[in-house]
């Protein structure tokens, strides 16, 4: 239940002996005034950053287990069993197929003392299709060719949220705090398809703030509108009469054609749509064979644009465009909403309030290792700086003075139903490709461990803010509601009746599982999935010989 928690808690924050974060202090290209305006991490808060480093071991565990097994979006199975196994050991409550979809989870764990905020925190977890590739390697390598990998690092997120919610847990249990710790994964957030549909049916309801991570190659929050962009996905199913190709033509209709006439006029659209949209498609079933007039045939769009108001304008065009397609080849037309996104907007006071933390305890300390590595990478795909890893925090970042286009994700309709901010944390490199197996390499390194941690410093300190502070969360609903709620109504894109496409990615999972399943990583048996795989990190030049 949503409440605020007695003064009496507030004092506890101040009991324990004050420590300053020893991450603070390795922070290097830091200037000294910058140093010295940083307030340190005291009392309970430091006891949470100490615990978390005392569990870096579960942390380079979780990380490059779900590394290795690399799965798509709606079909995180193996993931689901190995974090919900962890996290019911730990004492939290876990439901499985939340919101319709077999692979998501909800994990819940209750102070005995009633009442108290209820704290959720959540991170991605799926994959990129053929992604696959080898860790701690400088040069293209797939573990199993053609098949899927974390090219967006979707494997270190809840690593950072699972260890942060255990340290905090621990303090809560001993200390006798009030509260509520909830663990939950972004199902399919690559087909930006789970989170609306979790916010539609309530989810969120007694939740008082969420703390979201996602990897970076810094650590940063932001607050009010980010760079970015919502979207709708769906799919146009047209359907006509199936007939010999040299035959009998003329007796068909094809639904191909209305496929094809809906995607060049799309096209010609383009030049009339605002140039801060974004828009993309694939043909996801043209047909069975060239001489068979296509009977069926879907097509796939991503509708992305910087307001809702734009969304649901160009979205309506889209639609519109697909009813001509299907005149013009008298065909029938059906559209299936896949996922959607409102456009992001993250609360400030708890942006404020993360920020002050992440300047507390500062980067990794990166060794010479890693930044070899680091710089390895940004020359193998061409970076225009060759600078390595991140050495300076980038600050608080304010929204952009004039919008920006770019990428989506559907946190942004949790941020339209319950205060929420973003923790990006530096588990990645800068200069690499975005949705590509180049942002894999990584992601199964010290490099991904180093910052998961570093993370999950951020977020317990964090969360022991929003648990022993009654006035920051009464900041936060204030700005909630008479900031960013002021001119705007959420209204979700997806309807009651929509339902998540759990279909998804199941065949190719089918195909590459048995293959990728060799690579499972066995923590009882290697000390770290390089290991594992033989990998004498950083491996920088490629063995002679090998293609």
């Amino acid at each position: 239940m949503k409440s605020i928690i007695s003064t009496i808690a507030v004092s506890i924050f101040f009991l324990s002996t004050p420590l300053v974060a020893e991450q603070s202090k390795k922070s290097t290209d830091t200037n000294t005034e910058d140093q010295q305006s940083v307030v340190p991490i005291t009392g309970v808060k430091a006891e949470a950053v100490q615990k978390v480093d005392d569990m870096q071991k579960l942390t380079q565990e979780i990380v490059d287990s779900l590394f290795s097994f690399s799965e798509l979006g709606f079909q995180e199975y193996e993931t689901q069993k190995y974090l919900t196994v962890l996290l019911e050991k730990n004492g939290f409550t876990v439901e499985k197929g939340v919101s319709g979809m077999p692979s998501s989870w909800w994990a819940t764990w209750q102070s005995k003392i009633p009442g108290g905020p209820v704290i959720a925190l959540g991170s991605d977890v799926d994959g990129i299709p053929k992604a696959s590739q080898k860790p701690g390697v400088a040069w293209r390598e797939p573990l199993v060719e053609g098949a899927p990998g974390h090219g967006e690092g979707h494997n270190s997120g809840q690593a950072v949220n699972i260890i942060a919610a255990l340290a905090v847990k621990e303090i809560m249990e001993r200390e006798n705090l009030p509260g509520t710790l909830v663990l939950w994964p972004g199902i399919a957030e690559e087909l930006v398809a789970a989170k609306a549909y979790f916010a539609r049916d309530g989810r969120f309801d007694d939740v008082d703030a969420v703390l979201f991570t996602h990897v970076s190659n810094n650590l940063q929050t932001s607050w009010g509108n980010p760079q970015g962009t919502g979207l709708v996905s769906v799919e146009y199913n047209f359907e006509g009469i199936a007939a010999h190709g040299a035959g009998d033509p003329w007796k068909g209709r094809s639904a191909l054609d209305a496929v094809e006439l809906m995607n060049v006029a799309w096209n010609f659209r383009r030049e009339h749509l605002r140039p801060l949209q974004r828009s993309h498609y694939v043909i996801v079933d043209g047909g069975d064979q060239p001489n068979v007039v296509p009977a069926k045939a879907t097509v796939w769009y991503f509708v992305r644009e910087i307001t809702a108001a734009h969304i649901r304008e160009n979205f309506a065009t889209l639609h519109r465009i697909a009813e001509g397609a299907a005149m013009m080849t008298d065909t029938k037309m059906s559209r299936r909403i896949i996922g959607a996104a409102w456009p992001r907007h993250f609360n400030k006071p708890i942006a404020e309030r993360m920020n002050a933390n992440i300047e507390a305890i500062g980067l990794p300390q990166w060794d010479e290792k890693d930044q070899a590595y680091a710089v390895a990478l940004q020359t193998l795909m061409g970076a225009e700086k060759k600078e390595g890893l991140a050495t300076q925090l980038k600050g608080l970042q304010a929204p952009p003075e004039k919008p920006i286009s770019g990428g989506s994700d559907d946190i942004g309709d949790v941020s339209w139903v319950v205060p929420t901010v973003t923790l990006r944390f530096p588990s990645n490199v800068k200069g690499l490709q975005g949705h590509h197996w180049s942002s894999a390499m990584t992601m199964a390194t010290p490099i991904a461990h180093k910052g998961a941690t570093a993370g999950a410093k951020v977020m317990a300190a964090t969360i022991l803010d929003l648990m022993m502070e009654p006035k920051l969360l009464e900041d936060a609903n204030t700005y909630f509601k008479d900031e960013q709620l002021k001119e705007i109504t959420y209204e979700p894109f997806i309807s009651a009746e929509d339902k998540p496409a759990i279909e998804k990615n199941t065949e190719i999972m089918a195909q590459f599982k048995p293959a990728l399943e060799k690579f499972y990583y066995d923590a009882k048996k290697y000390p770290t999935y390089l290991d594992q795989l033989g990998v004498k990190y950083p491996e920088l030049e490629k063995p002679t010989g090998m293609e």
